[in-house]
């Protein structure tokens, strides 16, 4: 049985980075040039109109598919049509010739990408043992360099069409290992939770969402914005540059994430991981705000995005234990999947507020500030989980 997690641990890792394959390049690099490319000067208003509209439909296909998975009894066939329609999403990308048309298509995109997404989040909740999430949670900062990686190799070929064939290719290759793996059985909770320890841990749950969601908005951000942001420095980089760029910054994050998710595993804690974390991706932001040499400004970046990636990470793993329901954890996991979708929603609204009066470095500031609430949020969690190694029995810390 522990052979039969681990192989399945390896997999969903590996489909995670298959979903992020299905997202990064695209939403970062290669939709904003073809926004770019049609909308001209209104390129910042039509993205931000696109990824706002997007967020809409992701947030609703998070929750409700799910929630569909934990209702039919299986993750895998909702996951698998959620592959062939992100598929069929792409194709519908690549032929769209108008704005409105590239709008349509990245809301019936988001809705495809999250019927794969959201059940196998589920279904890492249902299968790997509370006492292997931070080790799960180091896997899963596999995504984003992969995620990058495949953002550097579309981006030297210039066509399009093979730019997307690329990623098609790379999804699948991803995802399908999982999807075929042979049935892995659920861990179901050993004993029932104190009902005044219930209620602490729906406080904390709120806590670490609210926390996830003030950095997810900063994410969401650079995530959208980056390509313009180094585009407006005085000595502007490539769109290459910039895949490049991310690809370097989530390869190192992903060894440091492994090893922090293994340690905190190990000795109990995940709060101070994160606080330190979030703190460290706030003074990213400030070099950032400060700077306007690009290769100062390239190294606040990596500061924040290697942090963030962490955070992330760890965040999954620790917001995975403390699910209300072990029979609606795909509804649970949308739920928690929310701060991934609703800064999409912010980004934009907070993006055009602040840019064109105050430009990118007021931008930062703010981000940061929220930053610093953030890890706020994470010092008023009052519990933090630990094991005996040996039982897997959690000892809660009051």
């Amino acid at each position: 049985m522990l052979d039969r997690r681990r192989t399945f641990l390896i997999l969903f890792a590996l489909a995670n980075a298959g979903g992020v394959v299905a997202y990064a390049p695209l939403l970062t690099l290669i939709f904003p040039a073809r926004i770019w490319a049609i909308a001209g000067d209104s390129a910042i208003q039509w993205l931000s109109a696109a990824t706002f509209a997007g967020a809409i439909a992701a947030s609703i296909g998070n929750v409700a598919f799910g929630w569909a998975s934990d209702l039919v009894g299986t993750r895998r066939i909702w996951a698998a049509a959620g592959l062939c329609l992100t598929i069929v999403s792409y194709v519908l990308m690549y032929f769209a010739s108008s704005l409105f048309e590239i709008v349509s298509a990245i809301v019936f995109y988001q809705l495809a990408l999250n019927m794969l997404l959201s059940p196998l989040t589920a279904w890492a909740a249902d299968v790997v043992p509370d006492e292997e999430k931070g080790f799960l949670g180091g896997w899963l900062a596999a995504g984003p360099p992969i995620g990058a990686i495949a953002g550097v190799l579309a981006t030297q070929f210039a066509g399009e069409r093979v730019q997307f064939s690329i990623l098609c290719l790379l999804i699948v290759s991803l995802t399908m290992p999982l999807l075929l793996l042979r049935r892995v059985p659920a861990v179901e909770p050993s004993a029932p939770v104190r009902q005044d320890r219930a209620r602490q841990l729906k406080v904390d749950f709120a806590l670490l969402w609210i926390a996830r969601l003030i950095v997810q908005v900063a994410g969401a951000v650079l995530f959208a914005f980056l390509l313009f942001f180094f585009r407006s420095l005085p000595s502007p980089i490539a769109q290459s540059d910039v895949a490049v760029l991310s690809a370097t910054t989530l390869s190192i994050a992903f060894p440091l994430t492994i090893g922090l998710g293994r340690l905190s595993d190990r000795i109990g804690p995940r709060k101070p991981f994160l606080v330190a974390t979030v703190l460290l991706a706030a003074a990213g932001l400030m070099i950032m705000a400060m700077q306007t040499e690009t290769r100062t400004a390239m190294l606040g970046y990596a500061i924040f995005e290697c942090s963030v990636g962490i955070f992330l990470a760890l965040h999954n793993a620790y917001a995975m234990q403390v699910l209300p329901s072990p029979v609606r954890r795909g509804r649970d996991m949308g739920i928690l999947n929310l701060t991934n979708t609703f800064p999409a929603l912010i980004a934009p609204v907070l993006t055009i507020l602040v840019i064109p009066g105050h430009g990118f470095g007021m931008l930062f500031v703010v981000l940061a500030v929220l930053m610093a609430l953030a890890a706020l949020c994470l010092l008023m969690v009052r519990g933090d989980a630990r094991f005996d190694m040996r039982s897997g029995q959690p000892i809660t810390a009051a």
